[in-house]
């Protein structure tokens, strides 16, 4: 299994899944490929659960798991989110790929504005995409400027602990959701207590940790956070679909000054066929941008406004970023046009009348 697994890494996979009567396959350059031709028994997949599994107490229930996560390290390759579920009865793993070593902004070519955003000191920075846009690596590289750049308490709430962060110039204390506390919500509470400059939330999919997010940034501190939303507007929408219908009003003027920033990214493959480049949609909260989130009747000129505000304050929206792109010979024209067709379903924009 090792050496399958540090063969897969070595061709660049992303993902690997382990399956009971399947062979290994790898997500490598966005496509799922296979790295074997023996199918796993039932019994072989049991075992390699049983080794991922570093909880001796989790390994003693094993039989009665039906989802769970946790992380996984193997020397001199890498550390992996591990997801082991059930399907027709017997074990499936999906390994995330994690490197060891933490990404720069620099070194993922993100985009400038992002150091600007990443040295604000209070406020609610989102980072957006669908599952294997490379959310992780993108907030892995916020954290990593802050703790090169300041000197800062840095608390972070995960589930399960992905990219490790040593003690450069900050403090970095890195909680993981199920072994160091109870849940995201009972974490994230607690971390207001213990002198955060600034959090780290893994993910925000729920009312309760969207509630108290948004009361941590407006009490002074810089809160951090993945969302699985596509694109600038979508998160807009979750976010206050996620206050009472009763507070919306008073939700989006929260969310409208403690709103730091949304950078919303989707990866798409290289015109030279050598791996995937980013393409990024950035909101960053001007006075101007402030006001149309408070008035949803204004919401329609948000694009605009992004697409105005790209040189004066770094703003873009996808279409300008997909431009660029083509324009570099990165990814083809073919390629941003079907990124670019990826319009909202109708049972989005009903949910975002709602929400307004």
């Amino acid at each position: 299994m090792e050496k399958i697994i540090k063969a897969a890494v070595e061709r660049g996979a992303s993902d690997l899944h382990i399956k009971a009567g399947d062979v290994f396959r790898a997500r490598i350059n966005g496509r799922l490929v296979p790295l074997t031709k023996q199918r796993l028994t039932p019994d072989q997949t049991r075992a390699i659960a049983h080794k991922l599994i570093s909880s001796e107490q989790d390994r003693a229930h094993l039989e009665q798991l039906r989802d769970f996560d946790c992380s996984w390290g193997m020397p001199g390759v890498g550390r992996f989110r591990v997801n082991v579920l059930r399907q027709r009865s017997s074990f499936m793993i999906v390994m995330r790929v994690i490197p060891f070593a933490v990404p720069s902004i620099a070194s993922l070519g993100l985009p400038e504005v992002l150091s600007t955003l990443a040295d604000a000191d209070r406020g609610l920075l989102l980072v957006t995409g669908v599952s294997g846009s490379g959310k992780t690596s993108t907030v892995a590289a916020i954290i990593e400027r802050i703790n090169r750049t300041k000197q800062k308490h840095i608390v972070t709430i995960e589930n399960p602990i992905e990219f490790l962060h040593r003690d450069v110039n900050c403090s970095v204390t890195q909680r993981e959701v199920g072994v160091d506390t109870e849940s995201v919500a009972v974490g994230l509470r607690a971390a207001l207590r213990q002198d955060p400059d600034v959090i780290l939330i893994g993910e925000t999919r729920d009312p309760d940790t969207a509630d108290i997010a948004v009361k941590a940034a407006e009490t002074g501190h810089l809160v951090i956070s993945a969302m699985p939303t596509p694109d600038v507007m979508t998160t807009l929408d979750r976010l206050v679909a996620m206050f009472p219908a009763e507070e919306r009003d008073l939700g989006r003027v929260r969310l409208s000054e403690a709103l730091r920033g949304i950078i919303s990214q989707q990866l798409l493959p290289r015109a030279d066929e050598e791996g995937r480049v980013a393409a990024f949609e950035i909101l960053v909260t001007t006075p101007q941008v402030r006001a149309i989130v408070k008035n949803p009747a204004k919401w329609g000129e948000l694009r605009a406004v992004m697409a105005q505000g790209r040189d004066a304050h770094g703003m873009q929206t996808f279409e300008q970023s997909l431009a660029d792109l083509v324009a570099a010979k990165v990814i083809t024209e073919e390629t941003a046009a079907a990124a670019a067709r990826g319009d909202v379903a109708p049972e989005t924009r009903d949910r975002r009348k709602k929400a307004r």
